[in-house]
């Protein structure tokens, strides 16, 4: 009895573990790829899969997984599995030494997004696949940074990661994995590469500055002129119209004064013919009048000589206050 017993224990412990061998639950977005007698025979899809126990067997690939000491440094180690993540993965590579084409060494490390589309390709086509794409990456990243001069490696990080990226999916095609996207994390040149640098900075700083404070001093000069000149055409014009005025007032003026005087000499006419006195006489007696007045009129004259015609001349006044009055 205990002896059946015992055998009914064993078939049940071999029972559980031949379910065990043969039942594989795959979780979502990974798989397994399975080898049957050492062959391939299938890729095992999320969930539960049925293989036969010791005869199929889930193929073990190098997987990479980064670990940080107590120190602070990280550390890059191989491990073996049989889980196939299929999911985006990131590859942070520590810094490594290239050298650009000007002969400058510089420091660089890189980010990789890539993810296995073939799980097959994989397994077979690579014995080693994070290792070789690590490899991969430094190989390509030392030769495009050394067609590259310092200055175009720093200011040309999108034109590195789009020709790193086409590379690396070129080459990592046949190994049934896609390359998403490379970026470059620090690109760190030499300590007297970056005085000289920051020394190169602080030039063209000030260069751009001075010239900047130069277009503004000859803007500033250019207005100033330009504010002159319209002033002194503007005082100009206005001197203009203030002489255009004034010539059209005095010659409104004399305009007016000879409409007066025409006016005089018409009235003192027709007084003269009215009264029928000689027009020389009343000439000679006012230009005699205007001469006395003259002379009396001198400053410092206490002696007035009389011409000896005065006396005709004063003769004439009666015929002068006539016309006068005629022309009133």
């Amino acid at each position: 009895m205990e002896g059946t017993l015992i055998v009914a224990g064993v078939i049940l412990l071999l029972a559980v573990v031949v379910l065990s061998k043969s039942i594989k639950v795959v979780p979502q977005s990974e798989t397994r790829v399975v080898e049957r007698l050492g062959r391939f025979h299938s890729v095992l899809s999320p969930g539960l899969n049925i293989i036969l126990p010791f005869i199929d067997k889930p193929k073990e690939i190098y997987s990479r997984r980064v670990e940080t000491s107590i120190g602070g440094r990280t550390v890059v180690k191989m491990t073996n599995t049989s889980a196939i993540d299929l999911r985006e993965q990131v590859y942070d590579f520590p810094s490594q030494q290239v050298i650009t084409r000007d002969n400058v060494t510089t420091e660089i490390n890189a980010l990789l997004y890539f993810q296995i589309v073939d799980p097959k390709k994989a397994v077979y086509e690579i014995d080693n696949l994070p290792n070789a794409i690590e490899k991969l990456t430094q190989t390509s990243l030392r030769n495009v940074i050394g067609e590259l001069e310092l200055d175009e490696t720093l200011t040309s990080r999108d034109t590195i990661n789009s020709r790193l990226q086409t590379i690396l999916d070129d080459a990592t095609n046949k190994w049934g994995v896609k390359v998403n996207r490379v970026e470059l994390q620090d690109i760190t040149p030499p300590e007297t590469v970056r005085v000289a640098m920051e020394k190169q900075m602080q030039a063209e700083r000030n260069r751009r500055a001075e010239i900047l404070n130069a277009e503004g001093e000859k803007k500033s000069l250019i207005l100033r002129s330009e504010g002159e000149k319209e002033s002194k055409i503007n005082q100009a014009e206005a001197v203009k119209q203030a002489e255009i005025l004034r010539a059209e007032g005095e010659s409104q003026a004399k305009v007016l004064q000879a409409q007066a005087e025409a006016e005089a000499i018409r009235r003192i006419t027709e007084a003269i013919e009215a009264s029928k006195t000689d027009p020389a006489a009343y000439l000679l007696a006012t230009k005699y009048i205007e001469t006395l007045q003259s002379m009396a009129g001198s400053p410092g004259n206490k002696t007035v000589y009389m011409p000896y015609e005065a006396t005709g001349v004063l003769s004439s006044l009666g015929s002068i206050k006539e016309i006068f009055n005629g022309a009133k």
